[in-house]
């Protein structure tokens, strides 16, 4: 009988031990160093021959890199005769470039699922994709996981008055997220259209939906640079809302975006930890990190096991 082995990138080790403290196993050996021209070297230090193997490796910090380490990661596994090799992607790289938005643009999450392939990845496991239609770029299976459930048991927990809440989505694209989290609460919800120039700047945005006296929580799968849910949040409190919340899976905070959220009028900013977030946090008091290492390695150990993953779209697996 194969025997699970996870194996951590460079990008994310925390992660990658929590999740083998939770299973009751000890991290898999490997060494990764960069040789004087910057080429990725991998070496895996134990034999991983008939194994089922899990490559933990999340799209943050030095992406390109991070990346590359992780197919090659997948390929020297493969090639030493692993059974099964599964990349566990907290966040997906290039998830944003996922359709043909103007002439001769790329869609570079398809080239990385074809990249993923090609090295010899047999599963993916990930956690909230920018479009779920990326689940269909593999011909491989892919396990997209929700932060849902961890989102609703944080509301509850944190949030006294949650039943005055309005759940908002920032963008029209995260509608479908925000109106399944406001029918489990049985809150109302509403929406911000927002008009973009060009990437990474919004034009105007127009408020859909009534706040006033209420708490409004922001709810996004990513926030980059955080132009978008900062200009929310002013929209919010200029139609009145209480207090203003901000639950991201994916706290990517590149550029300006700490300053933003320190000069913004948010109670706290809530992201999942599928990215480091112990530097943000030291740099922001407002930042607050909920733990999904349980809900990946229940993801790992439900597919090791041949069992239904599907547990996790509606449930934390806590103790």
């Amino acid at each position: 009988m194969a025997t699970i082995k996870v194996f951590s990138g460079t990008s994310h080790p925390h992660l990658a031990q929590r999740m083998v403290d939770r299973l009751g196993i000890d991290l898999g050996k490997v060494v990764t160093n960069k040789f004087s021209n910057l080429e990725t070297c991998v070496e895996i230090g134990e034999s991983v021959r008939g194994e089922d193997v899990y490559i933990v490796q999340s799209g943050s910090g030095e992406i390109n890199d991070n990346l590359m380490e992780l197919l090659i990661m997948i390929n020297a596994c493969k090639i030493a005769s692993a059974s099964r090799v599964t990349a566990v992607i907290p966040c997906f790289p290039y998830a944003r470039q996922d359709k043909k938005d103007m002439s001769r643009a790329p869609i570079s999450a398809k080239l990385v699922a074809n990249m993923l392939s090609v090295a010899g990845a047999d599963h993916i496991i990930t956690m909230d994709l920018h479009a779920s239609q990326i689940q269909g770029f593999f011909d491989i299976p892919v396990d997209n996981i929700f932060a849902e459930p961890a989102v609703l048991k944080w509301i509850k927990e944190n949030i006294t008055e949650w039943k005055n809440s309005i759940i908002v989505s920032p963008d029209a694209g995260g509608a479908k997220r925000v109106t399944s989290i406001a029918d489990r609460l049985n809150v109302e919800f509403a929406l911000i259209h927002k008009e973009r120039k060009k990437a990474n700047e919004v034009a105007s945005m127009v408020l859909v939906g009534d706040v006033k006296d209420k708490i409004a929580v922001l709810v996004d799968d990513m926030a980059d640079t955080c132009g978008t849910i900062v200009h929310a949040a002013d929209r919010l409190v200029e139609a009145g809302a209480t207090k203003v919340y901000a639950i991201l899976t994916h706290g990517i905070f590149s550029g300006p975006a700490i300053s933003r959220i320190n000069n913004a009028c948010f109670e706290a900013v809530v992201v999942t930890n599928t990215i480091p977030q112990d530097g943000h946090m030291r740099d922001c008091r407002k930042i607050q990190c909920i733990d999904v290492s349980m809900m990946f390695a229940e993801a790992v150990r439900r597919t090791h096991n041949g069992e239904s993953v599907s547990y996790l779209f509606s449930n934390v697996p806590y103790l």
